[in-house]
C-alpha cells in the first residue's frame, strides 16, 4: 500500500483564527456602544455616521460574518485536511477566499456606516459587495469540493456532510434574497416587492441562522467536541437521521417571522409546521453531542475547551427550544416585535456561536503551536466571566419583553389602552438596557482576556507552520454499492451525489413556499387606491433607508385589538406592491409607523428629526440633526424612477420627465406648512441672514433632506381609508 507524504496547510487556518479574534472584538465592540446607545441615545450626537441605524447593521454583520464567518473558515480548514487526510485543493483558493472575505468585511465596514444599505435583515450589503461575496464563497465551496475529490480517505465524515449542506444553502439563500436592479455603483431596488419581499426575506433571514450560524457550528461540533474529549461521536445512526432531517425541515421554517403579517395564511400555517417539527432534529444533535462527553465528564470539569463546548452546546439546545416555542403564534403573538427576540438570539450568538468559537480557538492554537496554553486559570475565568455575561445580557431582555407585551396589550375597563403613550414602555424597561450592557461588557472583558492569552500562548510556542502528515493512497472508490453496504455508507464516500441530494432537500422547501407567493396573483390582493410614491416620497424612503430606521420602527400592524387601538387599521398585503424593499421591521424600539401619515405636522417631524426629546419626553432615539441641515441631492430621481418601472411600478413616460418640478413643487409646500410655526419661521429667517451677511451659500429649506423624509412620513397609511365598522379582532 503506497503511503504519501503531503503538508497541512495550517498558515490558512492561523489567518482566518486572527481574523476571528480581531472582528470579534470590533463586533462585540460597535455592539457595546450600541447598548450603551439605549441609555445616552445622543452619545454620538451630530455624527452622522456613527447614528444608531447605521451602526446596528454593522454591529449585526460584523459578529455574523467577520467574526462568526472567520470562524467557520478557520474550523472547516483544520478539521476538512485532517478528515480528509489531504491539503486543501487549491492554496491559491485558499488565499483567495481569506484575503476576499477580509476585504468584504472591510468594505461592509466603510458602506454600511455612510448609509449605503438595502436595509435587508443580514443582508444589508450593496449589490457590487454582494457580487463579491458570491465570488468568495464559491471559490470557498470549490475548494472544499476539489479537497474531496482527492482525498484520502473514503468515507466522508458526518462534519463534511454539514459542511457541503452550508455550502450549497447558504449560496442559494444569498443569490435569490440579492437579487436586486442597480440604479448607482452603491444603490438598488430589491427586484421582489412588499409580501414577496418579506417572505424571500425571512427564508432567506431565518436559513442564514440556520445554514451559516447553525449547520457549520454543528459540522465543528462534530469534529471538536470528539477531539477535545478523546471520545466517539456518540451515534452514527442518530447523526444520519440527525443531518437530513434539520436541512430538509429548516428551509421551511422561515414564515415564522411573518406571523399574523400580511404573509398568506397558508404561507404561515406551513412556517409554523415546519418549526414546530425542528425541535426533534435540533434536540437529536444536541444529545449526540453532549451524550459524546459520556465517560469524560471529570475532564469536562478541568479543560477549559469543553467547558466552553458544553456551555455552547447547551446554547444551541435552549435556543433550538426556543425558536419552535417562538413560532407558535399565540406566543408569536406575544413575543414578536419585543425584547424577547433579542434575549433569543443572544442565546444563541453568545452561547452557542461565541462559545464553541472560544473553546476552538483553545484547542487550536496550542494544538498549531506545539505548546501549553499560557494560563488555564485565565482561560477559565473566561469561562465564567463570559458565561455570567450571557446570563446578564439575556434575562433582563426576557423580562424586557415580557413587559413590552404586557404593557402593549394591557386595557381599561372602558376599553381604552392602560399604557396610551408608547414611552411609557420604554421607560419601564430602561433598568433591563442598563444590565444588558454590563453583561455585554462582562462578555467582552472575557474575549480581551482571551486574546491576551492566546498571544502569550503563540510568543512562547513554536512558530505556526504547514504540518507534515503521511497517509494511505485513496484507491479507486466503487462506483457500485458492495455487498452488505447500506445506501448512506456508500453516500458517504460519493461527494457529488451528496452534494446533490443536499441541494435537493434544501431546495424543495423554498420552491413550494415561494414559487406561488411570486407568480399566484391572487395571494397579493390589489387595491386601487394604492398608488405609487411621488418622486419626493420615493425620496424621502430611500433617506428612511439610509438612516436604518426600520431598525427600531415597524411598519407592520396585526390585526389585535391593542395594535389597531394604539396604530390604526391592520395591515393588508395589497398596500405594499410597490415596496422595494419591504420595511415591515421585526423590533418595535420606537412605535409603529404604518398609519404615521396625517398624524403629526410637519413641524413636529422636523424638530423629533432635530431633538427627538423636545417633542417625545423620555424618548430614548438620538437626533438626526444632519438631516436639518444638510442638501438634498436628487439628482438620481429619475434613475430610481426608471428602475422602479422595470420592476412593474407603473410611473408613466410623463412622470418621470416632471419628476423635478414635481418634487419642487411639494417640497415648497411641505416649506410653506413649516413657516406656519412662528419659531421656525424666525429662526430660519435668521439663519438665511446670517448666511447672507457673512458670504455663507444657504440651503433653502425645500433643498434639505428633512423635507424629502417628511413627504414620506406623512405619505404612509394614508392611501387606504377604512370605515369604522365597530368589529372587535382577537388579540391572541
Amino acid at each position: 500500500m503506497e503511503v504519501q507524504q503531503f503538508y497541512y496547510d495550517n498558515k490558512i487556518v492561523k489567518n482566518f483564527l486572527y481574523a476571528t479574534m480581531f472582528w470579534g472584538i470590533v463586533g462585540m465592540s460597535v455592539g457595546l456602544l450600541l447598548a450603551f446607545m439605549f441609555m445616552f441615545p445622543n452619545l454620538t450626537d451630530g455624527i452622522s455616521w456613527l447614528s444608531f441605524g447605521r451602526l446596528r447593521p454593522l454591529h449585526t454583520n460584523a459578529v455574523i460574518f467577520a467574526f462568526v464567518g472567520n470562524a467557520i473558515y478557520a474550523g472547516v480548514y483544520y478539521s476538512t485536511q485532517r478528515l480528509l487526510k489531504a491539503r486543501m485543493y487549491s492554496d491559491f483558493l485558499s488565499k483567495f477566499n481569506f484575503w476576499g472575505w477580509q476585504a468584504i468585511i472591510v468594505a461592509a465596514a466603510i458602506t454600511l456606516p455612510l448609509g449605503y444599505t438595502s436595509t435587508k435583515e443580514y443582508a444589508e450589503l450593496e449589490w457590487p459587495i454582494d457580487i463579491a461575496i458570491a465570488l468568495v464563497w464559491v471559490a470557498f465551496g470549490a475548494n472544499l469540493i476539489g479537497t474531496m475529490i482527492k482525498r484520502r480517505q473514503r468515507h466522508l465524515y458526518v462534519a463534511i456532510w454539514f459542511y457541503l449542506a452550508t455550502f450549497v444553502t447558504v449560496a442559494v439563500l444569498h443569490i435569490f434574497n440579492s437579487l436586486e436592479l442597480p440604479v448607482s455603483a452603491l444603490k438598488s431596488y430589491s427586484v421582489y416587492a412588499g409580501v414577496q419581499d418579506a417572505l424571500v426575506q425571512w427564508w432567506y433571514g431565518h436559513n442564514a441562522v440556520a445554514f451559516f450560524l447553525t449547520t457549520p457550528f454543528l459540522g465543528l461540533m462534530y469534529y471538536f467536541v470528539p477531539k477535545a474529549a478523546n471520545r466517539p461521536v456518540y451515534s452514527y445512526r442518530l447523526s444520519i437521521v440527525h443531518f437530513w432531517s434539520l436541512i430538509f425541515i429548516y428551509i421551511w421554517a422561515g414564515p415564522h417571522h411573518l406571523l399574523y403579517s400580511a404573509l398568506p395564511d397558508w404561507a404561515q400555517n406551513l412556517g409554523v409546521a415546519f418549526s414546530v417539527m425542528l425541535l426533534a432534529p435540533s434536540w437529536g444533535g444536541m444529545i449526540n453531542g453532549l451524550l459524546t462527553l459520556r465517560g469524560a465528564w471529570d475532564k469536562v470539569r478541568t479543560d477549559p475547551v469543553l467547558k466552553f463546548m458544553v456551555v455552547a452546546i447547551t446554547g444551541y439546545g435552549m435556543a433550538t427550544f426556543e425558536g419552535p416555542l417562538l413560532s407558535l403564534k399565540n406566543v408569536n403573538a406575544i413575543a414578536h416585535f419585543s425584547d424577547w427576540i433579542i434575549a433569543h438570539v443572544h442565546v444563541g450568538a453568545l452561547a452557542w456561536n461565541g462559545f464553541l468559537t472560544f473553546g476552538m480557538i483553545y484547542y487550536l492554537v496550542p494544538k498549531m503551536t506545539k505548546n501549553k496554553l499560557f494560563s488555564i486559570g485565565l482561560a477559565n475565568f473566561h469561562f465564567w466571566i463570559g458565561t455570567l455575561g450571557i446570563i446578564l445580557y439575556t434575562l433582563p431582555m426576557y423580562v424586557a419583553g415580557f413587559t413590552q407585551a404586557l404593557m402593549w396589550k394591557d386595557f381599561n375597563p372602558d376599553g381604552t389602552l392602560v399604557y396610551g403613550n408608547f414611552l411609557e414602555t420604554v421607560n419601564e424597561i430602561m433598568p433591563m438596557y442598563w444590565m444588558r450592557a454590563i453583561g455585554g461588557s462582562l462578555y467582552i472583558v472575557g474575549a480581551c482576556v482571551m486574546i491576551y492569552n492566546v498571544v502569550r500562548t503563540i510568543k512562547s510556542g513554536s512558530t505556526i507552520v504547514d504540518e507534515l502528515a503521511e497517509a494511505a493512497a485513496l484507491t479507486t472508490v466503487s462506483k457500485h454499492r458492495t455487498a452488505g453496504e447500506t445506501f448512506h455508507t456508500w453516500l458517504e464516500r460519493k461527494p457529488i451525489q451528496l452534494t446533490i441530494l443536499a441541494t435537493v432537500a434544501i431546495l424543495i422547501g423554498g420552491i413550494i413556499q415561494i414559487v406561488p407567493t411570486i407568480l399566484v396573483k391572487s395571494n397579493i390582493p390589489t387595491i386601487t387606491s394604492v398608488k405609487p410614491y411621488t418622486p419626493l416620497e420615493l425620496e424621502g424612503r430611500d433617506l428612511y433607508i439610509r438612516e436604518g430606521c426600520v431598525s427600531c420602527h415597524s411598519q407592520m400592524v396585526r390585526p389585535f385589538r391593542s395594535e389597531v387601538e394604539r396604530y390604526g387599521e391592520y395591515a393588508k398585503a395589497g398596500e405594499f406592491v410597490y415596496d422595494h424593499p419591504f420595511l415591515w421591521g421585526s423590533k418595535r424600539t420606537g412605535p409603529d409607523l404604518l398609519r404615521v401619515g396625517g398624524k403629526y405636522s410637519d413641524n413636529w417631524h422636523l424638530n423629533h428629526m432635530y431633538d427627538p426629546q423636545s417633542t417625545s419626553s423620555g424618548s430614548i432615539m438620538p437626533s438626526y440633526s444632519w438631516m436639518v441641515r444638510d442638501k438634498h441631492d436628487r439628482s438620481d430621481i429619475k434613475a430610481k424612477m426608471e428602475a422602479m418601472v422595470t420592476l412593474g411600478v407603473p410611473y408613466t413616460d410623463e412622470e418621470i420627465e416632471n419628476a423635478d418640478a414635481l418634487m419642487d413643487a411639494q417640497a415648497e409646500q411641505i416649506e410653506k406648512n413649516l413657516y406656519t410655526d412662528p419659531d421656525f419661521a424666525k429662526n430660519y429667517e435668521a439663519d438665511k441672514k446670517y448666511a447672507a451677511d457673512n458670504g455663507e451659500d444657504f440651503i433653502e429649506m425645500r433643498d434639505r433632506e428633512i423635507v424629502s423624509l417628511i413627504a414620506y412620513l406623512q405619505r404612509l397609511g394614508t392611501d387606504i381609508k377604512v370605515k369604522e365598522t365597530g368589529e372587535i379582532l382577537s388579540d391572541n
